[in-house]
């Protein structure tokens, strides 16, 4: 049995306060090749998320079943068209209007939206391209989980404006 000291110590391993966090506008950069449109922030919690490798960054609590980020959205601002082929993702409003797409997989110009506001949540299963858009005046802020400890990078459909974009 752990004594009193070593939960204490123990409960800080698993505590990532919004004090110790950082709105991160670089991991993404890459995507404002396709437009200044594209430009958001991740704030990480548990997890890389699907953005890449930050396991170095030492404020991340290591993920062992699933993702844990916020996403910061400026008023017009989007996230492009992306598939997550191994993994469902979650999306859940703290802050603005989210309108989450989804996008057929065969034509991506056929699709499908939703206006999501302050507490709403929607999973977009593996394999289903989504896109997000700020349609409100004021920042949208929202979590995002993903269902692995180290998720795949996601793919770009040739309907995305990503496609042919690269992250270097």
């Amino acid at each position: 049995m752990a004594d009193e000291a070593e939960l204490d110590t123990m409960i800080d391993t698993f505590l990532a306060t919004r004090e110790t966090r950082r709105e991160d506008w670089d991991t993404l950069e890459f995507q404002t090749k396709a437009g200044e449109q594209y430009r958001r922030a991740q704030i990480r919690y548990m997890g890389s998320g699907g953005t890449g490798n930050h396991e170095a960054d030492g404020r991340v609590i290591q993920a062992d079943h699933f993702t844990f980020s916020n996403m910061l959205l400026p008023p017009g601002a989007e996230g492009p068209e992306h598939n997550h082929h191994d993994v469902e993702e979650a999306f859940f409003v703290l802050e603005g209007s989210l309108e989450v797409r989804i996008h057929d997989l065969e034509d991506g110009n056929k699709s499908a939206a939703r206006v999501l506001g302050y507490r709403d949540f929607i999973k977009v299963p593996a394999g289903v391209p989504r896109s997000l858009k700020n349609v409100g005046d004021t920042d949208a802020m929202f979590c995002v989980m993903l269902g692995a400890p180290k998720p795949q990078l996601p793919t770009y459909p040739p309907t995305s404006p990503m496609v042919g974009i690269t992250r270097d």
